[in-house]
């Protein structure tokens, strides 16, 4: 009797809730309209083919960056390391924002790079594209061995591993000085003109659009892979590793494929570096330039895909400020921004502009 009457009351629950949902599909449609059949419903794949689209919006930065050419004449050698920081901003946002790797080495991969493209410049082949793809191989190669390791652990573990790769190697390039240059730094680079015609001037002319068509290669393949199925497939890993696992996803083989990615694309940034500057230092390697490019992303916005290009420039220009106003101790007022940013603006500058753009839509 008692579970006669228990299933009475189960399945009364379950008609209020069907009734439920049948009236909130009515309202939502207009009040008398009625419900969308399975047909009428969005696509998977109509869904990923309208996200592969290029909107409007996303033009503005290569304009801006067109613009400056021809306005900020004077200022085209820093505009051109501005765009190799984008580029390694994004590198570490593939894996940070949409995989969900925390990395405080990732200037390790950056530095593999530089050093590959210079000593290649150095000894006597200085062309530049090909020592790009160099460099790219060579980050690649090293973030997919040292991912294969380190990957296999989480939290502090990885996070520390990730520190120790490019302690090691820096103290590695620091110790093999008759080759990188050790503290000296690695100089004399011969870096040969563009497609053999456009040569790399003191004014940045040349670096600043070779820096410009790199990044836009680089952005065209990052936005390709996040608007893929296995980049929404890296998103779902961030969300949860344990849901992917049991619906059968490869999780350790993409978490080490997008990781050998963002190597290889730090690695071609760390190539523009050398070949703008014909210079690589040991600090290309160092915790601090790993700290850097970690503050430019968190205050541009993380796992946003654009975040690296609002959070370069702006660090960059506010450390020029900062600097002149207070030489010594400029990193503080950093470092409050950064503080500020966390506790108050969650998601950077492109979260802020997202809750405006919320808030103004809920009002119309």
């Amino acid at each position: 009797m008692m579970a006669r009457n228990h299933s009475r009351s189960l399945i009364s629950v379950a008609d209020g809730l069907r009734e439920l949902f049948s009236l909130a599909a009515t309202a939502g449609s207009g009040g008398g309209a009625a419900r969308r059949t399975p047909s009428q419903m969005p696509n998977a794949v109509d869904v990923l083919r309208r996200s592969h689209r290029l909107r409007p919006l996303e033009t503005l930065p290569w304009l801006v960056a067109a613009a400056a050419f021809f306005l900020l004449p004077d200022y085209l050698a820093l505009g051109a390391q501005i765009l190799l920081a984008v580029l390694f901003a994004l590198s570490l946002d593939l894996i940070l924002g949409y995989a969900g790797i925390v990395s405080l080495g990732h200037a390790a991969f950056f530095g593999v790079g530089a050093y590959a493209a210079g000593l290649l410049a150095v000894h006597g082949w200085g062309e530049p594209l090909s020592g790009l793809v160099v460099a790219g191989i060579a980050a690649g190669l090293i973030g997919m061995l040292s991912g294969a390791v380190i990957l296999r652990t989480r939290g502090l573990t990885l996070l520390m591993l990730t520190l120790m790769i490019a302690a090691m190697l820096q103290e590695a390039a620091n110790k093999a000085g008759a080759i990188t240059g050790g503290t000296d730094g690695l100089q004399g680079m011969q870096v040969s003109p563009v497609f053999g015609l456009f040569r790399f001037d003191v004014f940045g002319h040349t670096a600043y659009v070779y820096c410009l068509t790199v990044l836009f290669l680089g952005w065209l393949a990052a936005r390709r892979i996040v608007h893929s199925p296995f980049g929404r497939g890296l998103i779902g890993i961030r969300e949860s590793e344990e849901r992917m696992r049991a619906i059968g996803s490869p999780v350790f083989r993409r978490r080490l494929v997008i990781y050998a990615i963002s190597a290889a694309l730090a690695g071609i940034a760390g190539g523009l570096m050398a070949q703008t500057t014909q210079f690589v230092a040991l600090d290309a390697l160092g915790f601090e330039r790993s700290g850097t490019v970690l503050i430019m992303l968190i205050l541009g916005g993380v796992g946003r895909l654009y975040g690296a290009f609002i959070g370069a420039p702006l660090y960059m220009i506010l450390q020029d400020r900062f600097a002149q106003q207070d030489p010594v101790y400029w990193y503080f007022w950093i470092g409050l921004l950064l503080v500020l940013v966390v506790v108050f603006a969650r998601g950077g500058v492109l979260g802020i502009g997202e809750r405006l753009v919320r808030r103004r839509s809920r009002r119309s």
